[in-house]
């Protein structure tokens, strides 16, 4: 029976992570106390120490030996079950699509276990979970590890399958299956191109005598133009000077600004985040369209402030060639880390529009927006009898995706920290070899302030956010739907299948219940795969979680 002082020893873990948010939240949308600049210096703070330090500092700290196989085994046969069931929806069902697909299995499969799970479950099941031989906070660490190393790069390889899908049927539509071969300029980290997607990109095939392809994927023409233009420009600037990064870290979107093209000419990181606070609109109209020749809108100098921010993401983006523009409007260009497809110049009530598959297609590579302001999707060319065009050899498209994936990941700080904690704990717990004081203390008195700042990043999010739901209601429900009540029943039934009881059965229920995790956000809005959704998932999700959770806990403990 939960009683009164387990509520309180909860609301005492979770209740700070809320408050570090809500300062945060104010001190942009009330106070005014942040500008973008100072803003963004949290957020590279946040990407390149704390998060990364904190992941390290968890990782590190728990015994590879002594993990719950059952545990784990449970989570995986969520996940297992959930994306074999899209999968299959995809397959039979006309409204199926990758995009949702990868939305759905993001909803319902990828909480924010490091920085809400921890905290959260050690509250909750401490004493009762040490009674039973079940540390929470372990078992949470234990999640981290396969979301870090599994989970999330087989995100970055639907998304980049995706990309080469969608660059493949646009360039090749009736010539795919002659391609034997690919290679990609190092100065591409993504399929997805930059702010136009694969319109960015320009695929050059070689045919030899034997009549099979062989293709170079490189920036196009205009983009590497556009990128010298904004390059000799901002050499007039000396505050615009661009900063090289090989790295990539947190970005904060506000996603109002996803209508804005965001073109990318080299291959380092940077990614961008544009403030509307206090202008609901923009200042000046877009021009140019989003449509079948994959053209981007041009941006127009204007007089409103763009601030630029950061989310987890591994993208190689450079330096924008919106710089020029920005340094007129006053932008204030800060870290990035994944070069985002903005989408096409629709109107602001687009997000009411919405569907599960493309109803109206027409012969050949069509445009399909979807509501939520996804990418648009590129069907393959019929053959006029209902059969799809051909794609490249399976080993072919594998090893392109492979290649894009190893790019991303070298360029993710948050691969390093989990892998380099993955192997100290290996070495600290076989051989009882304890890390030297001084680098301890230099880790932790970083790793410390990693979950109040990384909160504090969520609410400096939340507060640039044109509106809290992003996507519209009917959306927003269905999210939330996907995010408390789909995730956890279905965890639940793995859980009961692999033979969790107890104590461990509560805690996979609630672990499946937390909000929307951020990195997943992160990918939808680089790659463009229903950026609003997601982003309405992270941050409604964050206010109506801890009352949810709390549900789930008081009902468990009946």
């Amino acid at each position: 029976m939960i009683t009164v002082v387990d509520l309180y020893h909860v609301l005492t873990a979770v209740v700070p992570l809320y408050v570090a948010m809500t300062l945060a939240y104010a001190s942009v949308r009330w106070w005014r106390i942040f500008s973008p600049d100072q803003c963004s210096g949290i957020n590279r703070f946040v990407a390149l120490f704390a998060v990364p330090l904190l992941s390290f500092h968890f990782i590190s700290t728990n015994n590879p030996f002594a993990m719950n196989l059952r545990f784990l085994a449970a989570d995986t046969l969520q996940k297992l079950i959930v994306l074999a069931l899209l999968a299959l929806w995809c397959r039979l069902s006309a409204r199926g699509s990758l995009d949702w697909l990868i939305t759905l299995f993001s909803l319902s499969t990828l909480p924010n276990t490091l920085v809400m799970g921890i905290p959260l479950l050690k509250g909750m099941y401490a004493a009762a979970g040490a009674a039973a031989g079940a540390d929470s906070g372990s078992l949470m660490v234990q999640i981290v590890v396969l979301q870090c190393i599994i989970w999330y790069t087989l995100m970055l390889f639907l998304f980049e399958y995706r990309g080469a899908r969608l660059l493949v049927m646009e360039q090749f539509p009736d010539t795919a299956a002659s391609i034997v071969s690919f290679r990609v300029d190092s100065d591409v980290v993504s399929l997805a191109g930059g702010g136009g997607g694969a319109a960015e990109l320009q695929a050059e095939a070689e045919v030899g005598d034997d009549g099979k392809m062989r293709v170079t994927v490189r920036k196009s023409t205009s983009s590497r133009s556009e990128a010298a233009c904004s390059h000799g420009t901002q050499s007039h600037s000396q505050s615009m000077q661009p900063r090289v990064s090989n790295l990539s870290g947190v970005e904060i979107y506000s996603l109002q600004s996803s209508r804005n093209p965001t073109p990318r000419g080299s291959s380092f990181n940077h990614a961008e985040f544009f403030n509307i606070v206090g202008n609901g609109k923009h200042g000046d109209e877009e021009k140019g369209a989003a449509g079948g020749g994959g053209h981007s809108p041009q941006p127009v100098v204007g007089k409103r402030k763009d601030l630029h921010m950061f989310v987890w993401s591994s993208s190689a983006s450079p330096v924008s060639e919106r710089a020029a523009a920005a340094a007129a409007a006053g932008a204030v260009h800060v870290f990035g880390g994944g070069g985002a497809d903005h989408g096409d110049a629709k109107g602001a009530q687009a997000y009411d529009e919405y569907s599960f598959g493309n109803k109206n297609e027409k012969d050949g590579p069509t445009l399909s927006k979807l509501g939520s302001n996804s990418t648009a999707q590129l069907r393959p060319k019929d053959d006029g009898e209902g059969r799809a065009a051909a794609m490249p050899p399976a080993s072919v498209m594998t090893r392109l995706i492979l290649i894009m994936v190893w790019r991303k990941l070298i360029r993710n700080p948050n691969t390093y920290s989990s892998l380099l904690g993955v192997i100290w704990s290996l070495v600290s717990y076989r051989w009882g070899i304890e890390m030297p004081a001084i680098i301890a203390r230099s880790i932790s008195i970083l790793s410390d302030a990693g979950l109040g700042m990384a909160m504090f990043s969520l609410g400096l999010f939340m507060a640039l956010q044109p509106r809290i739901i992003a996507c519209g209601n009917s959306l927003a429900s269905y999210a939330m739907a996907v995010r408390f009540l789909v995730g956890p029943a279905v965890m639940a039934a793995a859980s009961i299948a692999v033979g969790l009881r107890g104590v461990l059965l509560h805690i996979a229920i609630v672990q499946a219940a937390l909000p929307q995790g951020i990195v997943p956000f992160v990918f939808a809005k680089e790659y463009n795969v229903h950026p609003n959704i997601l982003s309405t998932a992270v941050i409604f999700g964050m206010l109506i979680a801890l009352p949810i959770t709390l549900v789930y806990y008081i009902l468990l403990g009946l």
